[in-house]
């Protein structure tokens, strides 16, 4: 009887650890292919600069100036809970040459920069928002 016990709960063990196995490789590649959803930005509007404040520190927009090379992509992507935008140009005086109309959270905006020159952009939400991509 002790036998048929012991058998009993070394069967049950197998089963358990085969279904804990099977149940966590299965939540690993799920994690997997949430991993390749992910953009990877090059600007990051960070939290909490939907409120003034950002401007003192330059942290509006990370890094708030950027330097590529001509013919190369800028990704922005919105880390805010707020709407955000990027527009070319300054607040009171936008340039028309670029805008990601508003950036839902999450969301990311991609441009190809393919003339060397600077270039000011703005959120038009909120106007001590700036940054600058310079094209080399």
């Amino acid at each position: 009887m002790l036998k048929q016990i012991i058998s009993i709960g070394l069967i049950g063990a197998v089963i358990l650890v085969t279904i804990a196995l099977s149940f966590s490789n299965y939540s690993i590649e799920e994690n997997v292919e949430e991993t390749d959803l992910i953009i990877q930005g090059d600007v990051i509007m960070p939290t909490k600069v939907s409120r003034p404040g950002c401007e003192i520190d330059d942290n509006c927009y990370i890094p708030s100036q950027i330097v590529i090379k001509k013919g190369k992509q800028v990704t922005w992507i919105n880390k805010d809970s707020a709407f955000h935008s990027v527009t070319s140009g300054f607040y009171d005086v936008p340039s028309d040459l670029f805008d990601s109309g508003y950036l839902d959270p999450s969301e990311s905006y991609t441009l190809t920069f393919d003339e060397v020159g600077t270039y000011d952009y703005f959120c038009t939400l909120h106007p001590w928002m700036n940054g600058q991509v310079i094209v080399e």
